[in-house]
This record gives C-alpha cells, structure tokens and sequence, in this order.
C-alpha cells in the first residue's frame, strides 16, 4: 500500500513538473517574438486598397527576420480583419494591444477608422502607423502619420491644375466619398480655391455613400457644370472599390481628360487593376510615390515586392504585382519603426516615440524619407501622375525634393496658433 501511494505521489509530481515545464516552454516562447499588429480591411468595400497593405507588412517583418529579427527575437505578425466597419477597427485594436500584446500596429486606411481607434491607442498607450494621405487637422503623440498632409498632396496638385502646365482650370467638382478625410479635405481646398479668386458659383462640391455604384447622373452634372465655357477640372476623393464604377462610368460618358481633367488623391496602380484604363489616359492621380519611377532603390522594391507575391500567391499580383504609393508608405513605416527599436533597445511605447524623431530610410519613391524631429510626419516628396493606357502613371510634375508636412492647414481659421507637436499626456 505504501509502494503504490509512493508511486503514484511520484507520478503525480512527474505530471505536475512536466505541465510546469510546458508553461515555462511556452511563456519562453512568447517571450521569444515581438508581435506586431496588422490591421486593415481585408473583406468589404475597402478590402480593394488595403489587403495588399497587409502584405506588404507581412513581406516587411519577412525581410527584419531573415536579417535576425530585433533586439535578439523574430517579430511575429497578429494579422486582423476589421472589414471595412469601423467600429470593428476600435474593437480589433483593442483585442491586439490588450489581449494580443503586440508591441505596435499598422493600419488603417480611412480617416474615420483611425479616428474609432485612436481613443484606444491614447488610451492603453501603444502606437499606431498610419500608410494613407488624410485630411490633416490631427496630431497625435500615439500617430506616426507615413501618409500625406494635404500640403503634401491635395494643394499642390490643385495648384497644378490652376497652372498653364494643368490646364489653367477655373471651375472645380469636389467629388468625394461621404466621411470626415474628403469633407475636411474640401474644406481646407474651398477655402485655398477663395484664396486664389475662385467663386463659390465656380465650386461644385458633391459626396457619395461608401459601396457607390451609380456615377451615371453625377458624371453627366459634371458634363453640364463643365459646359459653363471655363476650364473645368475634377478633384476625386472617392475611396474603396466605388471608384471603379465611377472610372468605368467616366469612360462610357466619353468625359476626356482633354476636356475635363480628373485629379485623384486615392486611386492607384493598384484601384486601376480592374478598369479599362485607355478612355482614362491623362487623367491624373496626385501621389508621394507611383510605381514607374525610375531608380535603383524603387527597382529593387518591385523586384522584392513581385518575388514575394510570386512565392506567396497573391491573388492578382502573382501575375500582375503592382506597387503603390500606401504601399511604400507601409514599408517605409515598418523599417522605420524597426530602427527605432534599434535605437532605443526596446519596444517600450515612449521609447519608441523617442527614438522615432529625426529617423531616415532611403525610399522607393528617390528620395530620403525623414520622419519630422517634432510633427510625427515624413517629409515626403509630391508627385503628379497621368494615366496611362496600361494603367501605370507618367509623373508630369513633381517637387525639387522632400516637403515638410503640415498637420494644421494655414487655410483653416485658427490653425495659426496649434503647436506643430504632439502634446504629452
């Protein structure tokens, strides 16, 4: 009777050891990766720009981990889908950062999904970046903003319009979708166009619901609005997968960028993939980057970016891989952020922040991006595109080098006393 009392004490301290050592197995584990949160629509009707900004961070943290990772451990992507609603992405963000424990966060793509995050970020202290061009109007100490401000997109290429290059326009169609970056975006543009002389007569301003599909009636006000006898020309905000019945309907109407120019700030080499692109040559996209520019760094970034979606089986991109300016900035953002990590031999969130000002990465795009020392936003280069009839961008213009972002637009009233840094909390 004692034997086997002894026996079984044994083994019950052999099973309880062996669960121990299971636990402590498993906790080295995760303590053995830095997780990294991935957040972007991969389903509904922003899913047509944002699933291929998950796999450009997914080939990002590849290329950290095959040179040994950071600070001695492989990062580890927490891939989520907040598909396309936007009270989803607050809830997602939260599950990362509080139940994921992931070190920072990539994603976003609207304006009103970052603004349902963003108490979550200031909340529980972590750090978002955040890819895509916006309204500005916005600076956050918990925000690296790797997009465009509108100074860096919307106004210069309005002033490209207005010019004798641009086709001297004097009539303007502010056609977005309805929500917060294209309103505040043609606020800031109405009053800039007020600045310049431009009439409110002269001004047609015009949104649609997320998922549009019906330009047919818009597209002939447009034709109607532009018969007035002054150059007329179309600054598009429209975002998600509305812009492919909006091009497509664009080139059924015969509207020619000959006659009426369409200037986009969200369409891409990447929301062309699915439209006829021959009516819509010399239509123009405004950008910090466009995947034919020429150089060595950009060169190589497509040769990286079509082996990885090769060798991964990409939907679309196996066969055709295209880059694009959220793209870059997506890729920017994470390598940016890896030294960062470097530099402050932590992931600690203020560390991090810390470390952030003044950091450099050789970009696609030709130039040095270099994050602000001060307004957490890249100083960034401005391209113009026109569209070509195989759905890739002749850069027509473009700034001397890198513009310094401007988070709080001089043509918004009050904006002259906002500090151009975030304030600590």
């Amino acid at each position: 009777m004692n034997i086997s009392r002894r026996n079984a004490t044994q083994s019950l301290t052999a099973v309880a050891l062996g669960v121990a050592g299971l636990l402590v197995g498993s906790l080295a584990h995760a303590a053995d990766t830095i997780k990294v949160g991935v957040l972007h629509s991969l389903s509904g009707t922003m899913a047509i720009s944002e699933t291929v900004l998950k796999d450009v961070a997914l080939m990002a943290i590849d290329e950290i981990n095959a040179k040994g990772g950071l600070l001695g451990k492989k990062l580890e992507p927490v891939v989520v889908d907040p598909a396309s609603n936007w009270p989803l992405f607050a809830e997602k963000a939260k599950q990362l950062i509080s139940q994921d424990k992931v070190a920072v966060t990539f994603g976003c793509w609207t304006s009103v999904s970052r603004k349902s995050v963003l108490p979550v970020f200031k909340e529980l202290n972590s750090v978002l970046f955040y890819p895509v061009q916006y309204e500005g109007e916005e600076l956050e100490k918990n925000v690296f903003y790797t997009g465009a401000a509108p100074n860096q997109q919307a106004i210069p290429a309005v002033e490209y319009l207005m010019s004798k290059d641009g086709g001297s326009a004097k009539r303007f169609v502010l056609l977005g979708t309805d929500y917060v970056y294209p309103r505040t975006t043609n606020k800031i543009l109405r009053a800039f166009l007020k600045s310049k002389g431009v009439k409110d007569e002269d001004i047609m301003e015009e949104y649609t619901p997320f998922g549009h599909s019906d330009y047919q009636t818009i597209i002939a006000n447009i034709k109607k609005f532009a018969a007035a006898g002054k150059k007329t020309a179309v600054v598009s905000t429209i975002n998600g997968d509305s812009n492919v019945p909006f091009y497509k309907e664009l080139g059924n109407q015969g509207l020619k960028a000959s006659d009426v120019p369409v200037v986009a700030f969200s369409v891409g080499e990447e929301e062309l993939r699915g439209v006829d692109t021959k009516p819509l040559v010399g239509h123009l996209a405004a950008w910090n980057y466009f995947m034919s520019i020429k150089n060595p760094t950009n060169a190589e970034f497509i040769k990286k970016w079509s082996a990885y979606a090769k060798a991964k089986n990409i939907a679309g991109h196996k066969d055709k891989p295209l880059t694009n300016d959220p793209m870059e900035a997506t890729y920017i953002g994470i390598n940016m952020w890896a030294q960062a990590v470097t530099k402050a031999k932590s992931t600690d969130t203020d560390k991090v922040i810390a470390a952030m000002a003044g950091q450099t990465f050789k970009a696609p795009g030709g130039f040095t991006s270099t994050m602000d020392v001060k307004n957490h936003h890249l100083h960034k280069p401005v391209f113009i595109g026109e569209i070509k009839a195989d759905g890739q961008f002749k850069v027509v213009w473009k700034t001397p080098g890198p513009v310094k972002a401007q988070p709080w637009s001089p043509y918004i009233a009050g904006n002259d006393v906002k500090k151009d840094e975030p304030e600590a909390k």
